[in-house]
């Protein structure tokens, strides 16, 4: 992350400040101070929906500076309740005032003073249902949002700070001595937090916060409670029974402590000793598991309070009678790759980290949910996204490789933590402190000649990963570990705080300043360059020329890798940066974020800044893609397109302008000053709409588009003007006025042609009926086809029936009919087939699959497949029909034996019923009857089964008698 001062509101009279609050929902600043003092403040951004100016970026002014009077004694107490939009405030007197808002003003509600003792801290619940008030003797009052008391109670001790638990079940109370206490919501006493205390017993609880999971946690069993004393020690807990708390000195004295809106940033204002007498006023961030992320020096002799915007994108500070602003740029796990943007966030009820990949030309997303996801990095085509397992024994992170819809190619599972992460065209780098990873991930994609060369030429003993120390000089012959214990186990004096990887290098720099430098995918180190700074992040630029540092300052500087011996590195410094990207097509070319200004360089001269809190996600073509990702993490399920922008730099602009203003030649003239692939396309773009194809060929030459070179040489071969601005029009991808072009001259037919070629059918249909003989018979039926195609793609059959019989496409109508489960009209296709015996067998096989026997017949019968016609009788149990038809076309099948072996087969398998059924269906019932006396005979011999027997006799002897054959004798039993 990276944070600098942003705004400073002075506070009239010089009166010093005590506390500030930010509502979170509804962006009111309230702040308190000496005399009575108590402002609420509102800044609101100055955009309209047309400006790409948005978020940080944007001018901010205040929409609202309202005095409030109540007080007279120092407001040092201030709390919120977000949900029934309330304000509560406290002086040094005791009085308590609660405000409401009112048409848009603040207005007193309740007041109450105890007349006692002083109010120490008030906390609402996260509900805004109670408030707990502690006062300085130990008084301890509950209330409700609608001014009741709900309890009361005398603590016997001397109370500092207050905090409810997230569901509101726990109270916990810090005291003057130094000790918290855990009460529950009616009063109850539990018991005594475990607070580790610092050797001296001089100290304060100065800061007791509670993150309330409103807006998810950043991973699973988080810590989520800080104890800050004053004496500069911290203590962080996942709950209050953790028995195992983080505790750490932050080398200061702390004012106050906040946490962030998701609990991943812990904010603390403090002052720092330095060489001179006087303090130094600075503001920490510590992450959720203690380690410093970044400080801010801020100006003045006391800062006393800080807290946090609702989005976390800035803090306000209260500063002797000032209030500065400070804006923040998080470190957002995200990445870009072939048009997709991959991004994470949470979600309050849902413990795993939400991943959107959203394709932004096509404005599809696709969602994922992992567990503890701690990164993610992007390039080319493929992204990685890293994940920690905690386990009982150990904990592990997965290396997961996606493509640019979300999914996953290919992954490893390492023992070390990923704290430097980079990906390039197809290998991953991770390292921790001391040791580096390689893995060379597979990607899904079709093998070339010369991938198959190099695979069969590579020595066996290559493998995808490996694992190198730091402190080795490997050789990229064999050296590196694919056991990670003996590199792992090593430690380092210098390590590791970045890297970054392409195709060609790895570069990797050390706490030291040295930067080293690996040729991949041998993995050889070639290099030890140093420099003079701590880097936190690198970027190369696309030749592997040059290097870019940021330094935890944000300090940016350029290091030539090329430089001949003797000479110096070139002087290049920039401050404020927070984010850079080189150009993919130019290595001069760089653009950086310097606070809300984009800044473009070519080579160390910048243009004019570009207005802009986007992250940079890629550079090419002249044009400068970045991200609102403030805006965007805000709506992460809706994200909008509005939200990316596409910036062009000054060359470009000025082309377009001469190009507009000016004329040709001397638009010429400039890019041939400024040559880039870009400016000649758009040059030649230029010289084809005023139909100077010599130019329009040179500018193509010069860009290397041999396509665009054979458009020029066939256009000027056309016979007229309007011609050939059509055929520019259409090529330049305006096809509504190559369209209008081509019926001005009377050509409907080259208009239809053009439309044909876009697939644009809807459209040609629509021009062939307006120009009465224009159209034909084939385009017609082709135009027909291809809607009709178009309406089946989207399963739309209905639709698609009326234009395959427009086009009467009999094969496309068999399978719609069948799709819509129409029967009817299918058995009808058969009358209307002539010729085509592929479609009346489909058509047949349709019939088969769905009983309807007699259709099926005719259809084969129809193109003479006798055989497969009687053989669908027989499958179909329709045996007296497949009598029939061998009968009528004399075929030499013995049918009846057929039916008997089939039988037979049937009543050895125990089957009698399926034998049974097959006689009645070939209308054989005297062998119906036959079985069916068997299986009565079995059943009479069973006792219990004489009364089913019975019916199976009578079964028999009505089939018989039907025949007019017997008597039967029924046996005795």
């Amino acid at each position: 992350m990276f944070i600098y001062l942003s705004k400073k509101i002075a506070i009239p009279n010089n009166t010093k400040l005590q506390s500030i609050s930010w509502n979170n929902s509804y962006g009111w600043i309230a702040c308190g101070g000496d005399g009575g003092l108590l402002k609420v403040l509102k800044l609101e951004s100055q955009t309209d929906k047309n400006s790409k100016v948005r978020g940080l970026a944007a001018p901010s002014n205040l929409s609202m500076n309202q005095s409030l009077e109540g007080h007279t004694g120092s407001v040092s107490v201030i709390a919120w309740n977000e949900h029934h939009v309330k304000l509560t405030t406290s002086d040094e007197a005791g009085l308590i005032i609660v405000w409401t808002l009112f048409k848009g003003s603040w207005y007193e509600e309740m007041i109450n003073n105890r007349n006692k003792s002083v109010v120490r801290d008030m906390q609402w619940n996260s509900d805004g249902q109670q408030i707990c008030i502690i006062y300085e003797d130990g008084a301890v009052i509950v209330g409700s949002v609608d001014g009741n008391r709900i309890w009361g109670s005398e603590l016997n001790t001397e109370l500092a700070k207050v905090q409810w638990s997230p569901d509101n079940g726990i109270i916990l109370f810090a005291t003057l001595i130094g000790e918290v206490h855990i009460y529950d919501s009616l009063g109850t006493k539990i018991g005594r937090l475990n607070l580790v205390s610092p050797p001296s017993t001089a100290y304060n609880i100065v800061g007791l916060k509670w993150y309330n999971g409103c807006n998810g946690y950043v991973e699973e069993e988080t810590y989520c409670l800080a104890i800050a004393l004053d004496v500069g020690r911290i203590q962080l807990m996942r709950s209050e029974i953790d028995e195992r708390p983080i505790h750490f000195l932050t080398n200061s004295t702390i004012a106050e402590v906040n946490w962030n809106h998701n609990g991943s940033l812990l904010a603390v204002a403090c002052s720092m000793e330095s060489d001179s007498d006087k303090p130094i006023n600075c503001v920490q961030f510590y992450s959720s598991h203690g380690i410093l992320v970044r400080q801010l020096k801020v100006p003045g002799k006391s800062l006393t309070s800080v807290t946090w915007e609702g989005s976390s994108l800035r803090v306000a500070l209260a500063v002797d009678s000032f209030i500065y602003f400070a804006n923040i740029r998080p470190d957002y796990k995200w990445g870009y790759y072939a048009e997709t943007l991959v991004f994470t966030y949470l979600k309050p009820d849902v413990l795993d980290t939400c991943i959107v990949f959203w394709d932004i030309k096509s404005n599809i997303r696709k969602v994922k949910y992992i567990l503890n996801v701690t990164a993610i990095r992007a390039f080319g085509d493929h992204c990685v996204i890293v994940n920690k397992t905690v386990n009982i024994d150990k904990t592990t992170w997965t290396l997961t490789v996606f493509n640019a819809i979300g999914t996953p190619l290919d992954s490893r599972t390492i023992d070390m933590e990923p704290l430097s992460l980079s990906i390039s065209g197809n290998a991953v780098v991770a390292a921790n402190e001391s040791a580096i990873f390689f893995w060379q991930f597979k990607a899904s994609k079709k093998l070339t000649a010369l991938d198959l060369a190099q695979a069969l030429t590579t020595s066996r003993k290559d493998k995808s990963e490996r694992y190198v120390h730091i402190d080795d000089s490997p050789s990229g012959v064999g050296e590196g570990s694919q056991d990670p214990g003996n590199v792992l186990i090593r430690p380092t004096s210098d390590p590791i705080t970045c890297l970054k990887a392409n195709d060609r290098m790895l570069v990797v720099a050390r706490e030291s300043g040295i930067v080293q430098q690996y040729t991949l995918p041998r993995f050889s180190l070639d290099q030890r360059h140093q420099t003079n700074t701590i880097i936190t992040k690198i970027a190369i630029n696309c030749d592997s020329s040059r290097l870019s540092f940021i330094d935890p300052l944000g300090i940016m500087t350029f290091f030539d890798l090329h430089l001949k011996s003797g000479e110096v590195q070139p002087h290049f410094e920039r401050k404020d940066v927070w984010d850079m990207c080189w150009a993919d097509d130019n290595p001069e070319l760089m653009a950086l974020m310097e606070k809300t200004r984009m800044y473009v360089f070519k080579g160390t001269d910048p243009e004019e800044p570009i207005l802009s809190s986007g992250y940079i996600c890629q550079f090419n073509e002249l044009m400068i893609r970045s991200a609102l990702l403030d805006e965007i993490i805000q709506e992460p399920e809706l994200p909008s397109k509005e939200n990316i922008l596409d910036l062009e730099i000054k060359s470009l602009r000025d082309t377009r302008e001469l190009l507009e203003k000016v004329g040709i030649q001397d638009a010429l003239s400039f890019v041939e000053d400024h040559a880039h692939p870009r400016l000649w396309r758009l040059l030649a773009e230029a010289a084809l709409e005023k139909l100077d194809m010599d130019i329009a060929e040179k500018a193509f030459v010069r860009c290397e588009d041999y396509n665009g070179i054979q458009f020029v040489k066939r256009v000027s071969k056309l016979d007229s003007e309007a011609k050939q601005q059509a055929e520019i029009a259409a090529y330049q991808g305006k096809f509504e006025a190559a369209e209008r072009l081509y019926l001005d001259m009377d050509r409907r037919d080259l208009a239809v042609n053009l439309r044909a070629k876009l697939g644009d059918w809807f459209r040609v249909v629509q021009l062939l009926k307006s120009g009465g003989g224009a159209g034909n018979d084939v385009m017609y039926t082709k135009a027909w086809n291809a809607i009709g195609d178009y309406y089946t793609d989207r399963l739309k059959w209905g639709s698609a029936v009326s234009y395959y019989l427009q086009s009467q496409n009999l094969e496309k109508l068999a399978e719609c009919y069948y799709l819509l489960e129409d029967y009817t009209k299918l058995a009808e296709l058969v009358d209307q087939i002539h010729d085509n015996e592929f479609l009346l067998v489909n058509i047949a096989n349709k019939c088969a699959s769905i009983g309807m026997c007699e259709d099926a017949v005719k259809a084969l019968i129809k193109c003479n497949r006798i055989q497969e016609a009687v053989d669908t009788c027989i499958f179909l149990n329709h045996w007296t029909l497949a009598v029939d038809i061998a009968a009528e076309h004399d075929l030499k099948i013995n049918i009846k034996s057929q039916l008997e072996a089939t039988s037979k087969q049937l009543v050895q398998s125990g089957k009698i019923l399926e034998a049974i059924e097959l006689y009645r269906n070939a209308n054989l019932l005297v062998d119906a009857a036959r079985l069916i006396f068997k299986l009565a005979r079995e059943c009479g011999e069973v006792t219990s089964q004489a009364m089913q027997a019975k019916k199976l006799y009578v079964l028999g002897l009505y089939r018989d008698q039907i025949l007019g054959s017997g008597p039967w004798r029924l046996p005795r039993h």
